[in-house]
């Protein structure tokens, strides 16, 4: 992954959810915190139990979410434009729980841990709502997950 130096990225925030509701002028204090970054088809963006520092939102690409040892990963999910990944890393100071790598190449913001921490305090209203739709993101994976996991479980008294 490279950063695009001098990039607009107030333009590429339209792609991306979590940014819809906020008006012109919080999206462009916000922008000063996120970075653009462009990654290559089959590159590994992070590894499954390494330290997580940042959040990723997709401008453009997809990207495959990976369980499990290198060489033996089973995909859990396909993303693209519009989605997030690593959002807990923002909020938590555990490991990555999946890999992630690139199926195309691609454009992403990211938020680094360190800058939403300052977005939270020189600008708390703007920070607050972004921790909200965070929450609310992880919350509606959690339900998927939820739901997928009882698909797959035996019903009690089976065997």
């Amino acid at each position: 992954m490279k950063e695009i130096r001098d990039a607009k990225i107030i333009d590429h925030l339209i792609y991306v959810n979590l940014f819809d509701d906020l008006k012109s002028n919080e999206l462009e204090q916000v922008a000063k915190y996120l970075r653009l970054i462009e990654f290559d088809a089959n590159e590994m963006l992070f590894r499954e139990s390494a330290k997580g520092e940042f959040a990723c939102f997709i401008v453009d690409g997809e990207l495959q979410v990976l369980k499990g040892e290198p060489g033996s990963e089973v995909e859990i999910a396909t993303l693209t434009r519009g989605r997030s990944i690593g959002e807990m890393s923002i909020i938590d100071r555990f490991p990555r729980s999946a890999s992630v790598r690139s199926v195309t190449s691609g454009k992403l913001i990211m938020l680094h841990k360190d800058q939403f921490e300052e977005l939270l305090d020189e600008h708390p209203r703007i920070g607050v709502r972004l921790l909200l739709r965070v929450s609310r993101l992880m919350s509606l994976n959690l339900r998927k997950t939820s739901a997928l996991l009882a698909e797959v479980l035996p019903v009690a008294g089976e065997v």
